[in-house]
């Protein structure tokens, strides 16, 4: 129990801490860009055009809403937080361990199998209030009011679109958890198992090096889901940034995967810094976003 609440301030913590940095990333995954582009330098020197990054960005919303506005969410966050790590300590308590040769596949796919049935459940218990916090972050956009705390945002979601809107993205959101937690683990045992010698210095810290460059690996390759999950859990919700003419409303999130894949817009908000403009697309300033 001391652990769960150790990791409990811990989580806590990290997520006041990096809720600025989840907030921008949100508003640029739904395409809301409210500073014009600007002559800058790339990593090569070269002068190129490029969107406003972080700074600019959360001095943008500083500007507007003052240094709490960069705190537009956060409640709920916390509560998903706390809960899911409840649940997932929960879990894995109840799921318990396999039997296996230590660091051998069979060991991995057991413990990756565990960590995905426990992260799977905590994920599914705290939906809901991703889904509050990302429509408290987008209410940005049209300067709306709609979803002004935890419990009122729960009466609203509920209203309005039912049980099922409390879950609206959750299906890429699983499925992108699930792939990468299988990436980075597999990943990480084939170099660990194939390309490091147990005989070798260091050999611990190379391999806790190799499993955090396999988990941004994995993270890299299954970003696509996170920016759909993220849109359709404010896709037509009522707000400014999850409607017409300022987002398109998605049947599934099949239909959201298509659209963003036709327009090359997969990796949108990937990147905070030196961001450079989509291809063939043009600025309109009045609505702040590119067509």
């Amino acid at each position: 129990m001391a652990d769960t609440c150790g990791q409990i301030l811990l989580g806590s913590g990290l997520t006041v801490l990096s809720h600025p940095l989840m907030y921008i990333k949100v508003l640029v995954q739904v395409g809301h860009e409210p500073l014009p582009p600007t002559l800058g330098r790339n990593l090569f020197g070269r002068q190129v055009y490029q969107l406003p990054g972080l700074f600019a960005y959360a001095k943008h919303i500083t500007k507007i809403d003052g240094k709490v506005g960069l705190f537009n969410g956060l409640a709920p966050r916390l509560c998903a937080g706390t809960i899911g790590t409840l649940v997932h300590s929960r879990v894995v308590q109840v799921l318990g361990s396999q039997k296996a040769e230590e660091g051998s596949l069979q060991q991995v796919v057991n413990e990756t199998t565990k960590e995905m049935i426990a992260r799977s459940c905590a994920t599914i218990v705290t939906h809901p209030f991703h889904v509050i916090t990302l429509r408290c972050m987008v209410q940005f956009i049209g300067r709306e009011t709609k979803y002004s705390g935890v419990f009122d945002s729960v009466i609203t979601v509920y209203r309005e679109e039912g049980v099922l809107g409390f879950f609206a993205g959750l299906i890429p959101r699983l499925l992108g958890d699930i792939l990468s937690l299988w990436i980075c683990n597999l990943l990480a045992h084939l170099i660990n198992t194939y390309a490091i010698d147990d005989s070798m210095s260091h050999t611990g810290e190379i391999k806790n090096c190799s499993q955090a460059v396999t988990g941004f690996f994995a993270s890299m390759l299954t970003y696509p889901f996170v920016l759909v999950s993220n849109l359709m859990a404010v896709n037509n919700c009522g707000l400014a940034g999850g409607l017409p003419p300022y987002a398109s409303v998605y049947p599934t999130w099949v239909d959201c995967w298509r659209h963003l894949s036709k327009e090359g817009n997969m990796s949108r908000g990937n990147s905070l810094f030196f961001r450079k403009l989509p291809a063939g697309k043009t600025y309109a300033l009045d609505q702040k976003r590119f067509f």
